[in-house]
């Protein structure tokens, strides 16, 4: 298994700013599927604890909902004990299923307009991974993951290929 850590060129201005993501060998029947880790959940005083306009490029006619995803992206961001946390949870309870694991900061200031993981539809190629829902898990936080199955190629069969 390899593993990237990009770390930030700069000072960050926030804690909450590293995001994950895990390729998985095999998933739901296709080849290396790339998941994008998240933090589906948090303490709703932590919205008040940043300064937005810091953090949050807005353009000129953008609406105010634009600038509530990108926050809401942030907020679904890890701070680097619980990013190392994670790492080290999937190093040992899935080393053998993972190819790669990557993380890296958020490019600051983060653009309003983005989509947060926890608003990305389900459907038959997008879904979500709960691993808290996993027997034993160990974090003291919930973490999910969104992928996209269309995105990655099926794997062949004996007789494919």
């Amino acid at each position: 298994m390899e593993i990237n850590i990009i770390p930030p060129e700069s000072s960050l201005p926030l804690a909450r700013a590293f995001v994950l993501n895990m390729v998985i060998k095999s998933f739901k029947g296709r080849k290396d599927v790339e998941i994008h880790l998240y933090r589906p959940q948090w303490d709703p005083s932590e919205e008040d604890a940043y300064n937005w306009d810091t953090v949050i490029q807005k353009s000129p006619g953008q609406a105010q909902n634009e600038m509530i995803n990108s926050r809401q992206v942030i907020l679904e961001s890890f701070v680097l004990e619980e990013r190392d946390s994670i790492l080290d949870y999937l190093k040992s309870r899935y080393f053998q299923k993972l190819k790669v694991i990557n993380s890296a900061p958020l490019p600051f200031p983060l653009p309003a307009g983005l989509t947060p993981l926890s608003m990305m539809p389900e459907n038959n190629n997008y879904g979500r991974i709960r691993l808290e829902r996993v027997p034993r898990y160990p974090l003291a936080f919930p973490v999910h993951g969104f992928y996209d199955l269309s995105a990655h190629s099926p794997i062949l069969t004996g007789e494919e290929a």
